[in-house]
């Protein structure tokens, strides 16, 4: 029974910490409103923050702007790609997301592809939260992955500069 026990309390442990980070980040090319192509391997040499995102979503809107505030602070070390997944986002939702958040960063469309090879996605587990944030270190590597909770959490823009500029 008490093996029984153990066993139980490891599942759920990896059920709720299904992080996706420890791996290659998925190569992709896609466009963003203006039909320029943006390839995940034209970030390599420095950190890419890579958010999956709605534009009606509050908590985008908020993570959103503390990343464009990070991507000041960081320059040239990092940069930050946003993906929504068309439909339901399209060009004049991303356009007005834009302007009402002043995103200097580019948003990408993602047919749900991209999403399903970030999240691992099976027919068993089809979902995932936004905002959702990928730390991908300069050589490809997803090393960090934040659900919405998690970037909310008052110790997330701690955590986000001690990864990028490697402060303890």
């Amino acid at each position: 029974m008490r093996k029984l026990a153990i066993f139980v309390c490891l599942l759920a442990a990896v059920a709720v910490g299904d992080s996706q980070s420890g791996r290659r980040a998925p190569g992709f090319s896609l466009p963003d409103s203006g039909f320029n192509q943006h390839d995940v391997n034209d970030y390599h040499g420095k950190w890419l923050l890579l958010e999956f995102m709605r534009t009606d979503c509050p908590h985008c809107k908020v993570l959103s702007k503390l990343l464009e505030s990070k991507k000041a602070k960081y320059g040239a070390k990092a940069d930050v790609l946003s993906v929504v997944i068309a439909p339901p986002d399209n060009q004049n939702t991303v356009k007005a997301y834009i302007a009402e958040q002043k995103i200097t960063s580019p948003i990408v469309f993602d047919q749900g592809q991209v999403a399903l090879s970030y999240f691992r996605a099976t027919p068993a587990n089809p979902s995932f939260d936004t905002p959702h944030l990928f730390a991908i270190d300069p050589n490809g590597n997803i090393v960090h992955d934040w659900t919405q909770g998690e970037v909310e959490a008052a110790t997330f823009p701690a955590q986000l500069d001690s990864l990028v500029m490697g402060k303890k």
